[in-house]
């Protein structure tokens, strides 16, 4: 193996590594996410109002963005 070979070896585990702690976190916030959903978002079914659609429908559009760019949808279809 040739240094430039490991070096890239190196590198290559490295990344593998980083990319395996994201996913953790990202793993991690996709549970948060379904207790928050689990618990209504924090509001009483019987007793929401419009300040509480109003931030749900903010945080679907933060999501839409993740989820339209992975997929290539909306803005960021070809």
């Amino acid at each position: 193996m040739t240094d430039r070979e490991a070096r890239a070896a190196l590198n290559q585990q490295k990344s593998l590594k980083a990319f395996l702690a994201k996913k953790a976190e990202f793993d991690a916030l996709l549970a948060d996410l379904q207790q928050m959903s689990a618990d209504h978002f924090g509001a009483d079914p019987g007793a929401v109002l419009w300040g509480e659609a109003a931030n749900l429908d903010h945080w679907n559009s933060r999501l839409r963005q993740v989820t339209d760019a992975y997929f290539k949808r909306g803005e960021f279809a070809p």
